[in-house]
């Protein structure tokens, strides 16, 4: 049984920081791309950020870049989201994505959601003032 569980979420006031964690439970080592997507209420599964363990190569959303930074720690098989200088359009719900592909995920597989195996039960984020 693999799952991944996040966990860090709160609510915070505009400009103000939060990271958030990935746990990986069930792997006996780390999947290869791992991703964080987003979902605000009524609206489709977004994808915020990826990172490719094989060379630390990462992705992000044009809307967080220079505010969001990926990161995995392979020792406490953990993935994080350092998220800076938060805004209200950051509000939603915020889910972990792992898939067991051989290799990097081509760029325009890296932020669909079919392409990722599986998915943690979420943590939320909240901006507002």
């Amino acid at each position: 049984q693999v799952h991944l569980v996040e966990s860090g979420g709160g609510s915070v006031q505009p400009g103000g920081s939060l990271t958030l964690s990935c746990a990986v439970y069930g792997y006996s080592y780390i999947t290869y791309e791992m991703a964080w997507f987003r979902q605000a209420p009524g609206k489709e599964r977004e994808g915020v950020a990826t990172i490719y363990t094989g060379d630390g190569r990462t992705y992000y959303a044009d809307s967080v870049k220079g505010r969001f930074t990926i990161s995995q720690d392979n020792t406490k098989n953990t993935l994080y989201l350092q998220m800076n200088n938060l805004k209200p359009e950051d509000t939603a719900m915020y889910y972990c994505a792992s898939t067991l592909a051989m290799g990097p995920l081509s760029m325009g597989r890296l932020f669909s959601r079919k392409s990722y195996n599986y998915w943690g039960q979420g943590t939320q984020v909240t901006v507002s003032s």
